[in-house]
């Protein structure tokens, strides 16, 4: 019987190929590549949100050293009828944009979604157009129309229904009815594309189910589409209630706040505190506050719009 011997030398252990090393631990390549998101999240994100929080504790008029005040902005705040004003005008706001604009885009995308539609690409086009203009522009144009005296919407309201003019800027009503129907002029369009985005991807497999089934139209939209696009609307209803919180545009450029302040909204009041009063420690204070209620209801809107669960 023959023997195998190992060659002199040898330890009897298998070697590594040449040419290859065995890692000894986790290498530190993925890091580096992720490194830059972090970095900049950190230092775009993270560190004003620091630098705010230690804001907000100050006395600083921009000039000099900021003089430490603890929570006396905070309780500033609770007393000033200009801040509660624009929380109640931001909250208004924000129920347009949920409660209107999300609503009414998700219909025009349905309709635009519907087979056998002529023109789809141009009506896309056209919906999508208000968020291409510069809100200067649209200010301009919405200040025109809405001219108590020249405007298109009073013309057109004298000849067609006989109506006398209405004070559409000037009136503290018809002011927010006006900011709420530029907000949907503006929005629709856009949250519409997410809406189609969603639409088009349902399995028409689904449809054709619940036509089996006997379902209707109404029916088939509550228990085919709806579901199927919660993710997508999930998102349309969080970024809509974050962007209306933090309305600028719309107020600033047609009412600037006014008449009085029965347009103010709260990023109106941050920016009233900090560069006309130049009360920056205040205005960070109400930026806070804006903050943590902007985070607080987004995480309960995912919440209750299911968004995940899964994890």
């Amino acid at each position: 019987m023959t023997t195998l011997t190992a060659p002199a030398g040898s330890t009897g252990t298998r070697t590594s190929p040449p040419g290859k090393r065995r890692s000894v631990g986790p290498t530190l390549a993925p890091y580096a590549f992720i490194a830059p998101f972090y970095l900049l999240y950190v230092l775009f994100m993270i560190v004003p949100i620091l630098a705010a929080m230690v804001l907000s504790t100050t006395q600083w008029a921009g000039l000099g050293s900021p003089t430490f005040v603890g929570l006396r902005n905070y309780a500033g705040l609770l007393t000033d009828t200009s801040f509660w004003t624009a929380m109640g005008n931001s909250g208004i706001y924000v129920l347009v944009s949920v409660l209107v604009v999300v609503p009414l885009s998700l219909l025009v995308a349905q309709a635009l979604n519907a087979k056998g539609l002529r023109g789809r690409d141009l009506f896309r086009v056209t919906y999508f157009i208000p968020m291409v203009i510069s809100p200067i522009v649209i200010s301009l144009i919405f200040s025109m129309m809405l001219d108590t005296e020249f405007g298109l919407v009073n013309t057109l309201l004298q000849s067609v229904l006989g109506f006398g003019g209405v004070d559409w800027l000037g009136d503290p009503t018809w002011a927010k009815v006006s900011l709420s129907f530029v907000m949907l002029w503006r929005w629709v369009g856009y949250l519409t594309i997410f809406f189609l985005a969603g639409l088009q991807a349902v399995p028409r497999e689904l449809y054709e189910a619940a036509e089996l089934d006997g379902a209707g139209t109404v029916r088939k939209f509550t228990t085919v589409t709806l579901p199927a696009i919660q993710p997508v609307t999930a998102f349309v209803v969080v970024t809509s209630f974050i962007s209306a919180a933090q309305i600028f545009d719309e107020p600033y450029l047609l009412t600037r706040g006014g008449p009085g302040e029965s347009t103010l909204s709260i990023a109106m009041f941050v920016f009233r505190a900090a560069f006309e009063r130049q009360q920056f420690g205040y205005a960070a204070a109400a930026g806070i506050v804006l903050f943590v209620v902007v985070f607080a209801v987004s995480r309960l809107l995912n919440r209750a719009l299911s968004i995940g669960k899964a994890s």
